[in-house]
């Protein structure tokens, strides 16, 4: 009836890494995480095959999935920072447009005073 106090442990660590991976994908991943994902996958999956030839296909996972891990997450890290650039400049360029449309709507304003106040002049 009683479990184990080593078979507890084993569905605590493994219910814990069930709500880590859930709580981790609770909000979408940016291009860094993908990047990292999607190379840890394909090493993976290429080291798997590497390390079956040579006799190991799990070894071969395990580095190949390490290695790729890292160079999707690297990729992806460049992806992220040139993402986040484009943002930066293009909210730039929107803060200019704004200022630009301030501009003439006050030179719009300041051209309708003068000649209010020219017509003033031609009728005195």
């Amino acid at each position: 009836m009683f479990m184990s106090l080593e078979k507890q442990a084993r569905i605590g660590i493994i219910g814990l890494l069930l709500f880590t991976l859930v709580a981790g994908c609770s909000q979408p991943l940016n291009k860094r995480e993908k990047g990292a994902l999607i190379g840890g996958g394909l090493g993976a999956a290429t080291g798997a095959i590497i390390g079956a030839s040579v006799g190991n296909p799990a070894a071969g996972a395990a580095i190949g999935g390490a290695v790729g891990a890292v160079g999707g997450g690297i990729i992806g890290d460049q992806f992220q920072g040139v993402e986040n650039r484009q943002n930066a400049q293009q909210e730039q360029l929107n803060a200019q447009q704004r200022e630009i449309r301030r501009q003439r709507q006050e030179i719009n304003t300041l051209k309708k005073k003068k000649v209010v106040k020219k017509k003033t002049y031609e009728y005195e």
